[in-house]
């Protein structure tokens, strides 16, 4: 499950957030809520949530002075106001995106989709697979620890998730990995550190995934890349 909080000092917003979770079987675990910008920079440095929803305005501190203080989860902001102005700041500030009050189901899931990086498909099953994939995904993944993960048969995990996901276990673990590799050699990161990072230490293999996903080889991918933006060497 992706363990989120929720940051807002209207006890209404807090609730509808809850029953959508719930209602639509989203894969969040709600693990604590604040009412004003102090509690809430000690609830996400406590609890060190997954997702946080953030209201820009609350007593003590606003939202965007607490985007300024944490790091390493993903933030959805909440406001009543349309401002372009604050879609700038909290987009600057690393926010994912922004739910305008009153929220609707549809603006909250599709919030999430971007904020988490996948697409949940209302499988509890499939959907925790993917929730520690996506956490894991650099490290070494075996099927016999995921399927202790998910209390159930090997067989019956392969089968559920390639239903749901169009592709076998494995198969999403290196097309997950290729993503993050294209993500960081458009950050400049080597080959090989990039490789290592997303979890292929024999760098032939990295290569030969690579390839498989993005029609071609890493180096011709950085070339193509420097040639359109017009980079240097």
């Amino acid at each position: 499950m992706i363990r989120a909080v929720i940051c807002d000092d209207e006890r209404a917003t807090c609730n509808i957030i809850r029953h959508f979770t719930e209602a639509e079987k989203l894969p969040l675990q709600i693990v604590g809520t604040a009412e004003n910008g102090r509690d809430a920079l000690e609830l996400i440095r406590r609890e060190k949530p997954d997702l946080v929803f953030m209201d820009i305005h609350m007593p003590y501190m606003n939202g965007f002075e607490i985007i300024q203080q944490i790091q390493a989860c993903g933030i959805i902001i909440i406001t009543a106001y349309d401002s372009f102005e604050y879609a700038q700041r909290a987009l600057r500030l690393g926010a994912s995106d922004i739910l305008a009050k009153p929220i609707e189901f549809g603006q909250l899931r599709q919030a999430v989709v971007r904020a988490v990086g996948w697409n949940f498909t209302g499988n509890e099953l499939v959907d925790t697979l993917l929730v520690y994939l996506h956490e894991h995904f650099h490290e070494k993944i075996e099927l016999e620890a995921l399927a202790k993960l998910v209390y159930c048969s090997e067989s019956h995990m392969a089968r559920v998730f390639k239903k749901y996901m169009g592709m076998t276990i494995i198969s999403y673990v290196h097309k997950l990995r290729i993503e993050k590799g294209v993500r960081l050699l458009d950050e400049n990161c080597s080959v090989k550190e990039t490789a290592e990072t997303v979890g292929y230490q024999n760098l032939n293999h990295f290569y030969k995934y690579f390839n498989q996903y993005m029609g071609m080889a890493p180096a011709a991918y950085i070339r193509r890349r420097r040639e359109k933006y017009g980079e240097d060497g």
